[in-house]
């Protein structure tokens, strides 16, 4: 599981993880953004055009993964899972990469051009698996924009899995840590 962390933040944010979910099969890389952002770090721009950064993240992430496959870990068995601007980036290349991942997840994000990704499709990419999820109270994303946006990924025939739990702007506990779990088990169908 390759995990992408939000405005701000760091892969140091993200070291509790692999405990929480208690899958011990699952081999994690916790990655940080390229650009610094107040003592942590930033995907792209914000505020501000934010096209140019995700544009760069997006092609920094392709030759992550592809390293990732060179060094025998393939992408079908490779989980993206991203939290805010990381659940963004998580959208964005798995929408483009041209390799099938194991799954994806993006917890509290949004999408930038709903448009233009729905035309630059890669060939996998209605063969994607998501698991998206949403908190009704988020102050920073607004969950009916968010809801609009994911609508439309689904109506283009993309699998998405969308969840929406009572949270602000984080990750709402064990409730959707287990939601997490069972998405993360049921990509790998053995379990994990």
């Amino acid at each position: 599981m390759v995990v992408l962390h939000g405005l701000g933040d760091s892969m140091a944010g993200y070291q509790w993880l692999p405990t929480a979910l208690g899958l011990p099969r699952i081999n994690y890389l916790l990655v940080n953004a390229p650009d610094p952002y107040y003592g942590g770090y930033s995907w792209f721009d914000f505020p501000g055009d934010a096209l140019p950064g995700i544009r760069r993240s997006r092609q920094m992430l392709f030759q992550l993964l592809d390293a990732q496959r060179a060094g025998g870990f393939p992408t079908n068995q490779t989980l993206l899972f991203g939290f805010s601007q990381g659940s963004l980036m998580t959208v964005e290349t798995g929408l483009r990469y041209p390799n099938r991942f194991a799954g994806l997840i993006g917890v509290s994000g949004f999408i930038v051009g709903v448009d233009q990704l729905l035309a630059e499709l890669s060939p996998e990419a209605k063969n994607q698996r998501f698991l998206l999820t949403h908190g009704t109270e988020d102050p920073l994303l607004p969950f009916d924009q968010v809801k609009k946006q994911v609508l439309r990924l689904q109506q283009a025939g993309l699998s998405i899995e969308w969840h929406e739990f009572h949270k602000e702007h984080t990750i709402a506990g064990e409730t959707e840590l287990r939601v997490i779990r069972r998405f993360v088990s049921d990509c790998f169908s053995g379990g994990v």
